[in-house]
């Protein structure tokens, strides 16, 4: 709880910690979406879905380790039950009723397309109002970007696989 650190932001901190917390909603649910899908997903291509499924688990539970640090140096307090990331999520939690790996996909596709939406927004408000968390969305934005590619590569194989 720098006071200098805490200087910079100014009168932009409590917009910064309430956007700062509904990210955090958004990676724990995140996290347990596709760490849920990764337990229930069936179907051609399962093996490669799971791992995938598992290292973008890992890199939400890594975003909102980020994110409450961050929190915590602004001198706020991370969300601190799972019923306030419902209260506060900006993406939500699609629950993998259907765990056929096309939709689990699908599921997590639109996930990753709000969340680079979120992030781009977050970036465009701060911008250099708050340089620490400005650099924090933009590597949580390069992750989330790179997860989209990664589940339409495997949603395009699995179409391929389909189609025989």
């Amino acid at each position: 709880m720098g006071t200098k650190g805490r200087e910079i932001v100014g009168e932009h901190l409590d917009r910064v910690l309430e956007l700062l917390n509904k990210a955090f909603a958004d990676e724990w649910l995140a996290y347990y979406q596709y760490w849920i899908g990764a337990k229930v997903v069936e179907g051609p291509m399962k093996d490669a879905v799971i791992a995938e499924l598992m290292q973008h688990a890992a890199d939400e539970l890594r975003h909102a380790d980020m994110i409450s640090n961050r929190i915590i140096q602004l001198g706020g307090t991370p969300l601190v039950t799972p019923k306030q990331w419902y209260e506060w999520t900006n993406c939500g939690y699609e629950a993998p009723e259907n765990p056929f790996v096309e939709m689990v996909l699908e599921q997590n596709i639109s996930g990753e397309q709000c969340a680079i939406s979120v992030y781009n927004s977050i970036i465009a408000e701060i911008g250099l109002k708050d340089p620490v968390t400005y650099n924090i969305a933009v590597q949580i934005l390069e992750d989330e970007v790179e997860h989209e590619e990664d589940l339409q590569a495997l949603l395009v194989d699995l179409g391929v696989i389909l189609k025989k």
